[in-house]
């Protein structure tokens, strides 16, 4: 019997195979997971179409994050194939291309907001469109690339991921009293179609592929999508407003001159507790 045995799943962020939302996707149903996927617009079609290339093709609802309509809809679309839901893949996230690249200092607001509206708050609308369905217990799990650091290109988008890792951590804290765990997966950097999408994202490869300590497969989704099962599944009881790193690690070994970043200090690594 696999870890999600009988849980009902809603995976977002689903577009091509090469996505870590397929991965965690197929690793659902693998380990017994009934699987429903979303996607909307020009997307929609394609998500349809890959939702038949998992083991047991899943259906695909329409779900654009940033829209009151489709959050108003969301209970009562996932009530139809579902019924109820026991986890939540959040693996969404955009930014405008004049928020990435260098383009810090010269990036308008209306493309910052964007930013953070689809990749940090839509954590926060998407969990709390669901409530009505999410049972007691259950598991919400996002991706994210660590924000903790001020990557090369990342720029607003690395903003945006700092919005998103704290509203995981405030969304644990309200949400705990229901049963609900919040958690994210750090996944070290990944040729998916949102990468491939960054200017100059070669350059956070290059720092991984040079010196993580375990080696780095920049087309291997498999690690990152077992970190989300995982968080899914029973195995975690008692974990919520964490993030788990699934990247080997490597930035430790990166001189700061590299990364162009600030490391927290310890005490500010003590940071990530909700409520105790």
């Amino acid at each position: 019997m696999g870890i999600l045995e009988g849980k009902k799943i809603l995976v977002t962020g689903v577009l091509t195979e090469a996505s870590i939302a397929f991965a965690a996707a197929r690793l659902a149903q693998e380990e017994g997971a009934e699987v429903l996927l979303s996607s909307f617009g020009r997307m929609l079609p394609i998500t349809q179409k890959i939702a038949g290339r998992l083991p047991k093709p899943a259906q695909v609802i329409e779900l654009d994050a940033t829209s009151p309509d489709d959050l108003a809809a969301l209970p009562g679309r996932v009530k139809e194939h579902l019924g109820s839901l026991d986890g939540i893949v959040h693996a969404i996230a955009f930014a405008p291309q004049t928020a990435l690249g260098g383009n810090f200092l010269e990036t308008e607001w209306s493309d910052v907001s964007t930013a953070v509206e689809v990749s940090a708050y839509s954590l926060k609308s998407i969990t709390t469109a669901c409530l009505p369905v999410l049972n007691n217990p259950s598991s919400v799990v996002g991706l994210t690339f660590d924000a903790t650091v001020s990557w090369p290109v990342y720029d607003w988008m690395g903003v945006a991921k700092a919005a998103f890792e704290s509203t995981s951590r405030y969304l644990a804290r309200y949400l705990g009293p229901k049963g609900i765990r919040v958690n994210l997966v750090s996944a070290g950097p990944l040729r998916t179609t949102a990468a491939k999408g960054i200017p100059g994202f070669a350059t956070m490869e290059e720092l991984w592929t040079d010196r993580a300590p375990l080696g780095w497969d920049l087309t291997d989704t498999e690690a990152a999508a077992k970190g989300l099962v995982a968080l899914l599944s029973d195995w975690f009881p008692a974990t919520t407003g964490e993030m788990i790193h699934v990247d080997v690690d490597c930035t430790p070994l990166v001189p700061r001159e590299e990364l162009e970043s600030t490391r927290p200090s310890l005490a500010w690594q003590a940071r990530c507790r909700p409520a105790r």
